[in-house]
């Protein structure tokens, strides 16, 4: 079974940029949809961007032209270049499988405020 560690959240002024890191452990990452979720306080996990086992992305509405999902099949990443950062981005950000999630790990927490 895969499992998740996320990194690279912080503190960030709106407007600016982060890098998101998920390293996956497992021989089968490669075969898997995987996906960028956010909880944002008081709200449910939402699956924010996705990326397919051929690299072809997908986003939410609210991420579009903003954020950038990625993958490295060889060294087992996944990654999210969030650009252009908005008050409404803040929350802890999770990596995982899109179709039956595995157990979620610790996330990585951002918050965007001034």
């Amino acid at each position: 079974q895969v499992q998740f560690v996320e990194s690279g959240g912080g503190l960030v002024q709106p407007g600016g940029s982060l890098r998101l890191t998920c390293a996956a452990s497992g021989s089968r990452f490669h075969i898997y949809s995987l996906g960028w979720y956010r909880q944002a306080p008081g709200k449910q996990r939402e699956l924010v961007a996705h990326i397919n086992h051929l690299g072809t992305p997908n986003y939410a509405d609210s991420v579009k032209g903003r954020f950038t999902i990625s993958r490295d099949n060889a060294k087992n990443t996944l990654a999210l270049q969030m650009d252009s950062l908005k008050s409404e981005d803040t929350g802890v950000y999770y990596c995982n499988k899109v179709v039956k999630p595995n157990s979620w790990g610790q996330g990585t927490r951002v918050t965007v405020s001034s």
